[in-house]
């Protein structure tokens, strides 16, 4: 062998032992990154995984706040719709006994002014048994109005608390 030929023997040992060491090092650079990319999207998963599961407690404290709101809301609701219904059958009781004339309606009259009820005595009926300040009877037609007047209000009165007691609801 000539000296030609063992430096190009060697030049090629040298060449091959470089590119070796050049693919070695480039599959534990390969390694290397490859577990810091695992690392990282294990991380990834894990930060997804808490943002999940937050996002799911906040959905079921809401849910939950919800029903709540919900429930109270039923319960007013129904305490109204009681309260509406106990006041409609104690009017329905009134009007009844206006209508029956099992009572009547009156109202008080001036004893200053005995001008304007004249024909209305300041002093009872020796049969009757009424005492204290003179008084006027209402027909009975008017104090049914007089009855629906005030039925209306009461609904009125008892619709607005409602509506109060709902935003107070809504706003807590």
């Amino acid at each position: 062998m000539s000296s030609v030929q063992k430096l190009a023997g060697l030049l090629v040992l040298v060449v091959l032992l470089i590119t070796a060491g050049a693919v070695g090092a480039w599959k534990v650079q390969d390694w290397r990154y490859g577990k810091q990319l695992a690392e990282q999207a294990q991380l990834h998963q894990d930060d997804l995984a808490a943002i999940s599961s937050a996002a799911e407690t906040q959905q079921r404290a809401d849910q939950d706040k919800r029903l709540a709101l919900e429930q109270r809301l039923a319960t007013a609701d129904q305490s109204h719709h009681q309260e509406l219904t106990n006041v409609q059958k104690k009017q329905d009781r009134l009007r009844d006994r206006l209508a029956t004339a099992d009572l009547r309606l009156s109202v008080l009259v001036d004893a200053a002014d005995t001008s304007s009820c004249s024909s209305v005595p300041a002093t009872a009926a020796t049969a009757g048994m009424v005492h204290g300040t003179a008084r006027a009877r209402l027909d009975p037609a008017h104090a049914q109005r007089i009855i629906g007047i005030t039925d209306d209000g009461d609904r009125g009165l008892i619709a607005l608390q409602a509506c109060q007691a709902y935003v107070r609801a809504l706003g807590r």
